[in-house]
C-alpha cells in the first residue's frame, strides 16, 4: 500500500504498482491515473450515460448538455481523466477528440421506465468494441442484491474474462437494488454500499464506483447486525467501504446535482477516506460551461493533495 499522511493521520490506498494486473491493464490505467486528469494517481471521470439510464429529462437543467459535444468540451478543457459513453455516443462523437479525451466505454445499460424490483442491465457493447474505439477502460453496472443477480453476475463474469484476455481495465458500477435491499435499510445504507464494495472485489473488478453511504436513523433498525448499531460519520463510513474494497480502486459517485459547497465537501470526505477518485456527471454538466470549469478546477485543487 502507498501511505499518505493526511491531516496528521496515516491513510492507505492501493497503488497501481501493487495491483496484480496484466501489462495491457496496467498501461491503460497508468494513462488514466498519471497522464490525464489530476495526473497524480487519482481519477476524475465525467460520465454521460444518463441519457439512456434516465432519459432526456436530465438535460433540462442545462439544454446545451443534450449535445454530447458539450460534455466532451468540458472534459477536454477541464482536464478530466476520462469520459464515460455508451457505444452510440462513442462512435458518433469521439473521433474528433481521439487521443485528447480518454474513453471509458459502458458495456451495459437500461432505461429507468420499469421499476428496480428486478433490476438488470443487458449487455450493449463488447470489450472488442472498446479496443476498436481506443478505450482505456470499460464500465459495467451490476445490481447487487437484485433478484436478477444470478444472470447479472454471469454476464459480468464473461465480460471480465474478455477484459483479462484483451488487457482492458474493468470498472464496476456496484449499485445495490431490489426489494431485499430496500427491506434491509435501503440502497445507500452503509450495509448496502459496504456489501457492494466487497462484491466488486470478490468478482474481479479493477475499479468500483459507489455512492457515499448515508445514515438514516429511521431505517437503522432494518439493517442487518451489526450495521444496525453503527452510527459512523460520512468519512468513517467511507473508510470502512474502502477497506472492504481492498485492492479494488474506489470511485465515489456525484449523484444528483447539489450545491457547490456540498459537492466540494463530498470531495474532501471521499479523498480523506482513501478513495482513488471521483466520477461526477450531472453535478458538472448540468451547470453552464464556465461554472462547470471553475468547479472542476476547485475539485482538482483538492485532489492534488491526495496523490499516490
Amino acid at each position: 500500500m502507498e501511505i499518505c499522511k493526511i491531516g496528521g493521520k496515516m491513510k492507505s490506498k492501493p497503488a497501481l504498482k501493487e495491483l496484480d494486473l496484466s501489462l495491457g491493464k496496467r498501461t491503460r490505467l497508468h494513462r488514466l491515473l498519471y497522464q490525464n486528469g489530476p495526473a497524480n494517481g487519482t481519477l476524475l471521470l465525467l460520465p454521460i450515460d444518463q441519457g439512456l439510464e434516465h432519459g432526456p429529462v436530465d438535460f433540462f437543467a442545462n439544454p446545451d448538455s443534450q449535445d454530447p459535444l458539450f460534455q466532451l468540451k468540458l472534459a477536454k478543457q477541464g482536464g478530466y481523466s476520462g469520459i464515460v459513453f455508451h457505444i452510440g455516443l462513442a462512435e458518433k462523437y469521439m473521433k474528433d477528440f481521439a487521443g485528447e479525451v480518454p474513453l471509458i466505454l459502458k458495456l451495459n445499460g437500461k432505461t429507468n421506465i420499469p421499476n428496480d424490483n428486478y433490476a438488470f442491465s443487458p449487455q450493449t457493447a463488447s470489450v472488442e468494441d472498446a479496443v476498436r474505439l481506443g478505450a482505456d477502460a470499460v464500465g459495467y453496472t451490476l445490481y447487487v442484491g437484485s433478484p436478477a443477480q444470478e444472470e447479472d453476475i454471469q454476464q459480468f463474469s464473461e465480460i471480465r474474462e474478455d477484459c483479462d484476455a484483451l488487457g482492458m481495465p474493468l470498472i464496476m458500477w456496484a449499485y445495490p437494488r431490489g426489494e431485499a435491499i430496500e427491506a434491509k435499510g435501503g440502497r445507500d445504507s452503509l450495509y448496502a454500499v459496504d456489501y457492494a464494495a466487497r462484491v466488486a472485489c470478490e468478482l474481479g473488478a479493477d475499479v468500483v464506483k459507489l455512492n457515499l453511504p448515508e445514515y438514516d436513523e429511521a431505517r437503522a433498525k432494518d439493517l442487518p447486525k451489526p450495521y444496525d448499531q453503527m452510527k459512523l460519520s460520512p468519512q468513517e463510513a467511507m473508510e470502512k467501504v474502502v477497506r472492504s474494497a481492498a485492492r479494488t480502486l474506489v470511485l465515489v459517485s456525484g449523484g444528483s446535482k447539489i450545491s457547490d459547497e456540498d459537492l466540494l465537501e463530498k470531495v474532501k470526505i471521499s479523498m480523506e477516506a482513501g478513495v482513488t477518485g471521483l466520477i461526477f456527471g450531472r453535478n458538472m454538466w448540468q451547470r453552464d460551461l464556465d461554472k462547470a470549469l471553475k468547479l472542476t478546477e476547485k475539485i482538482k485543487r483538492i485532489m492534488s493533495e491526495y496523490g499516490v
